[in-house]
C-alpha cells in the first residue's frame, strides 16, 4: 500500500488591525499553530483555534496551502 501524498498546510493566526482585513496588528505575536500533512488535519486545527477565539472579532486564523507554493504547477 502506498502512503498518501503529503500536501503540507500551515495553520497560523493572530490579531488583525481591522476585523475585515488581513493585516496583523503585531507580527511578533503571530500564533503558529503548526504544519499538517493534509487539508483535513489542518482544517481540524484551524477550527479548534478559530472557535477558541470566537469572542475576539480581531482574531483570525488561516490555512495556507504550502504544497501549492512548493510545486505551483501541480493541481490539488
Amino acid at each position: 500500500m502506498t502512503a498518501p501524498k503529503q500536501l503540507l498546510h500551515l495553520v497560523f493566526g493572530g490579531e488583525l488591525k481591522t476585523p475585515g482585513g488581513t493585516e496583523f496588528k503585531d507580527l511578533s505575536k503571530l500564533d503558529i499553530v503548526g504544519i499538517y500533512p493534509n487539508y483535513k488535519s489542518a482544517l481540524k486545527a484551524w477550527r479548534g483555534k478559530a472557535q477558541s477565539t470566537v469572542d475576539n472579532a480581531h482574531m483570525r486564523y488561516f490555512v495556507v496551502h504550502i504544497h501549492r507554493m512548493m510545486d505551483p504547477d501541480e493541481e490539488g
